[in-house]
């Protein structure tokens, strides 16, 4: 009877892990993240911010490599020293006071995080801009930051002085670090090469509280132009620790590829700074340096995208790509097929996938493991979040006869909603009160009650696994990038001969996300000028915006709200065997759209043309 009442309680615990499986990894989950919760509290209270952190680290492990940038490593202390430099520079320069909005338009150099570092200590907010846009979108996002400076880049003061006449007319300073001769653009790099290296009074920041605005990182939302999501100083927090709870360590060597304007590839950059860790940076990633550049640098964790995995799992095998130091990605939007084939062939690699954005109020992680999901949802989550009944031919929530929100059954699809709460703030987007208050869903599960509307569609299997689906709305995803539709089909129009365009992405074998498609209507009495079309695509649009489909038709069907009907478009895709308007595709080695053949069709869906 003894040995009995023993083995009960040992055969009870067995049985329950039994029925539920994941219940230890839920709660150490649950347990990592109310850690990161009380953190949060205590740093609110005493106003310590990355920054604080960042001096720490100077102060501490001044010579602990940094930043890895080609052959050159930069320490703590350089890149305090440095973003010194640049923090005299900017008051000396006489644009830039204390709180001022700057915007930085630059790429993956470790110059991106001197600057950065050095708004940070003048307590200025900072816009990241997508190094891709240009002339229209570019105008649009530096202005929707409110800034009246400008940091450019080396490389890219051409796209700069492209719109340089209306930047001036708008009393705009822009600082160059090319050794710029333009008039109107100041050469910031021979200024900060003379200034002190002596650090700035930290009364400049003296007005910063975790509340305030840290930098604004864009983000397409759902429908129009690039918004600024705005990221406070307690949300930059919670960014650095995504890669905490994705299972970093202060020993790792962070390999970070992705953009620094992306909030995944900027988390690479604070997360080394809290957590102490080395960052490998690349100016942009290369499929074929991958593996060498891991090896060159130790390289430990790595932060993808989907489309990444992807282009690593198509390059040829070698006999050495197996002989790295890689053990954690952390990541997202990777496919279950592609997550197979990752680990067959580079090995027993920890995929950590997780799901947030830069405007979202909570995140989720596959602690897991589990092949293809992204996250799990669990009693102790509560009502955080939760997938609610989505009608896409109207694009809204269904709603019942009390007008409340009704949730998706498990497998099938449903809208991911995030509740919006003292704790689980919606910053909304910069001087935009409009599409800050379109992404607020109220009166969901009961009334009063205020929830974000992340515009994913996902699905949770029988055991609360969630799996992403689509995008909902006027934005798709390609190549790792959200494509405003809206602002496509007005680039589209610029075209003589283009009367209306309805832009919507299609599904190509391979590939990840959706590849941009468009419907057109002509003018009348005009002929398609692909020339002319390929013209405003390529100057107006970054690569991954520009439709490399086109679909010509005699009018373009539209809802009673005057809205283009785009399922139909979308499920009918771009095979010319089944499609009786003319379709054109974007070859890229011909630069300009050509008819789209069988032929061609043929080699898209067999891999053989690459999007």
């Amino acid at each position: 009877m003894f040995l009995l009442w023993i083995a009960l309680p040992a055969v009870l615990c067995l049985a329950f892990l039994f029925r539920f499986p994941y219940f230890i990894q839920d709660v150490q989950h649950f347990i990592k993240k109310l850690t990161l919760v009380r953190r949060i509290s205590k740093f609110m209270q005493s106003n310590y911010t990355l920054l604080d952190r960042f001096l720490e680290r100077v102060e501490t492990h001044p010579h602990k490599p940094f930043i890895l940038f080609n052959d050159e490593t930069f320490t703590f202390k350089d890149a305090d020293e440095l973003s010194n430099k640049a923090a005299r520079a900017f008051l000396r320069s006489g644009c830039v006071k204390e709180g001022d909005t700057v915007t930085l338009f630059h790429r993956n150099e470790p110059m991106f995080v001197w600057l950065w570092l050095a708004l940070v200590k003048l307590g200025c907010p900072v816009a990241f801009l997508n190094y891709n846009i240009r002339s229209k979108s570019l105008l649009h996002c530096f202005n929707r930051s409110g800034a009246k400076t400008l940091v450019v880049g080396r490389d890219l003061q051409d796209a700069v002085e492209e719109v340089l006449p209306t930047l001036l007319e708008q009393r705009v300073t822009v600082l160059s670090l090319a050794d710029s001769k333009t008039d109107g653009i100041k050469n910031f790099a021979d200024q900060m090469s003379e200034a002190s290296s002596e650090p700035v009074p930290k009364d400049l920041r003296s007005h910063v509280t975790l509340l305030s605005p840290g930098v604004y990182i864009y983000t397409s939302g759902t429908t129009g132009l690039p918004k600024a999501a705005v990221m406070t100083h307690s949300k930059l927090w919670n960014l650095s620790w995504l890669l905490e709870l994705g299972g970093t360590k202060s020993e790792d060597v962070l390999y970070v590829t992705l953009p620094l304007y992306h909030s995944v590839g900027f988390a690479g950059i604070i997360a080394g700074i809290d957590g102490g860790f080395t960052v490998a940076l690349k100016s942009a990633f290369s499929a074929s340096q991958f593996w060498d550049d891991c090896r060159r640098y130790n390289v430990t964790v790595i932060l993808y995208i989907g489309e990444i995995m992807r282009y690593l799992c198509n390059k040829p095998k070698k006999l050495n790509e197996r002989s790295h130091s890689l053990r954690l990605a952390i990541g997202n939007g990777m496919r279950a097929d592609v997550w197979r084939e990752f680990l067959k062939r580079f090995g027993n690699i920890r995929i950590t996938e997780f799901y947030g954005g830069s405007e979202l109020n909570f995140a989720l992680f596959n602690y897991v493991g589990k092949i293809g999901s992204i996250g799990r949802h669990t009693f102790l989550n509560g009502r955080l979040y939760g997938l609610i009944k989505y009608d896409v031919y109207n694009g809204e929530p269904v709603r019942d006869s009390s007008g409340l929100c009704v949730a998706a059954a498990k497998g099938e699809p449903g809208l991911l909603v995030s509740r919006i709460t003292q704790r689980a703030k919606f910053y909304g987007y910069l001087g935009d009160p409009e599409q800050t208050e379109k992404k607020k869903l109220h009166d969901v599960f009961e009334k009063g009650d205020v929830y974000f509307n992340t515009g994913d569609l996902m699905r949770k299997d029988e055991d609360n696994f969630l799996y992403f689906l689509d995008r909902t709305g006027d934005t798709f995803r390609c190549k790792g990038e959200n494509v405003a539709s809206t602002e496509v089909g007005d680039v589209m129009t610029l075209a003589h001969c283009i009367k209306e365009a309805c832009v919507y992405g299609v599904q190509v074998p391979g590939q990840e996300g959706r590849v941009g498609m468009a419907a057109l209507a002509l003018r009348d009495g005009q002929m398609f000028d692909s020339t002319d079309v390929w013209q405003h695509v390529k100057n107006l649009l970054p690569d991954y915006a520009r439709p490399r489909f086109l679909r010509i038709q005699s009018s373009l069907d539209v809802t009673g709200t005057f809205k283009h009907t785009k399922l139909k478009l979308m499920e009918e895709g771009f095979n010319p065997n089944q499609i009786t308007d003319t379709l054109y595709f974007l070859d890229k080695e011909e630069q300009n759209y050509v008819p789209l053949t069988s032929e061609i069709f043929n080699s898209i869906t067999s891999g053989e043309i690459q999007m």
